[in-house]
């Protein structure tokens, strides 16, 4: 069969878009449930690429600030000079090339919630101001006279060991401390394989509205390699290598050889650590493959007996390393 049971209708929790049913994201969207109508600080950590924004995001949409901002700093990505302007904004003249004043982005967040993604990353100077913000809830504009007052509920991500880094001195024990009033950890997806299913799918119906491509399901096969691979890249990586199977794919189920490389098993896994049947399923596609190729007796006319696109069948090829076989054939038979 094309086209497994994974072409079935996605289904995530109320928390849309969190999609999962495994016992470790139930615990995350649980914590949601309680915590979301507070105003306390809330912690979140995890891997990169598990998802931690939209743990951040529910947390908003279903409190009470859902109506106001939700406003995004990314601490990693600039130096503490610019971060410090972006987030407290900054008055005219207050530094060279300050020609007016800009609101920051405690100033665009006020009433609603302020994220504050890999907030490890904060220098040392800019760790105390945002203790004084959480402590007192006022903040100081740079080139302004006095403070001012901050109506925000901040929620903050992390991938590194705070507690850690709390011990060695490169973050700050108080604000640590202050940071995780509440916390939750988003699991990674190797810890939740029973989720990859829902992941996958809903990525496929997303990218195939997206690209305008009929894309039905996923293959039997494509969901072992999906099942048995370690995902350190997490959910962002499982979202790419779907938006890849559907981009380059030319069927309307998604097959392996659409599926990025590194998530195809090794061809150096020795023999006695492969299953007997993905052993037997391997050696059945690569005898398949061969015939139709002594068959057709070109790569073109191998596709077309094969229902493949000349391209898939070209990644199959890759996939599956029969090049050298092939060639052994002559002539046209080589894979385009």
């Amino acid at each position: 069969r094309l086209v497994s049971d994974w072409s079935s209708d996605v289904c995530s929790s109320d928390l849309s878009p969190i999609v999962g049913e495994s016992p470790a994201i139930r615990h995350v969207l649980e914590f949601i449930d309680q915590v979301a109508v507070l105003d306390a600080t809330v912690l979140i950590v995890g891997e990169k690429g598990t998802g931690k924004q939209l743990a951040a995001r529910a947390l908003h949409d279903h409190g009470p600030r859902a109506r106001r901002p939700f406003v995004r700093v990314n601490c990693a990505a600039l130096s503490e000079t610019f971060l410090q302007r972006e987030l407290f904004g900054y008055e005219c003249g207050a530094f060279p090339g300050a020609v007016a004043r800009k609101e920051g982005k405690l100033a665009q967040a006020e009433g609603g919630t302020l994220f504050l993604d890999e907030v490890g990353s904060l220098h040392l100077d800019l760790q105390g101001k945002l203790l004084h913000l959480l402590t007192e809830k006022r903040y100081e504009r740079l080139g302004a006279g006095g403070e001012l007052s901050a109506d925000v509920r901040v929620i903050a991500a992390t991938d590194r060991d705070l507690s850690a880094a709390a011990q060695d001195g490169s973050f700050r024990p108080e604000l640590y401390f202050r940071l995780r009033v509440l916390s939750v950890e988003v699991p990674p997806l190797r810890q939740r394989r029973e989720d990859i299913p829902l992941l996958a799918n809903y990525f496929r119906v997303e990218q195939s509205e997206r690209q305008k491509r009929r894309v039905l399901g996923i293959t039997a096969a494509a969901r072992d390699c999906l099942l048995r691979y370690d995902w350190p890249g997490n959910v962002r990586e499982l979202e790419c290598a779907i938006d890849r199977a559907v981009a380059v794919g030319s069927t309307e189920g998604i097959l392996p050889e659409d599926l990025p490389e590194a998530v195809l098993p090794s061809r150096d896994v020795p023999d006695d650590l492969v299953p007997r049947y993905h052993r037997q399923v391997h050696e059945g596609r690569r005898e398949l493959v061969l015939k139709a190729y002594q068959q057709g007796g070109s790569h073109a006319r191998a596709a077309a007996l094969l229902g493949l696109h000349p391209h898939s069948l070209a990644r199959l090829v890759r996939t599956l390393d029969l090049q050298s076989a092939i060639e052994h054939l002559g002539g046209e038979n080589a894979a385009g």
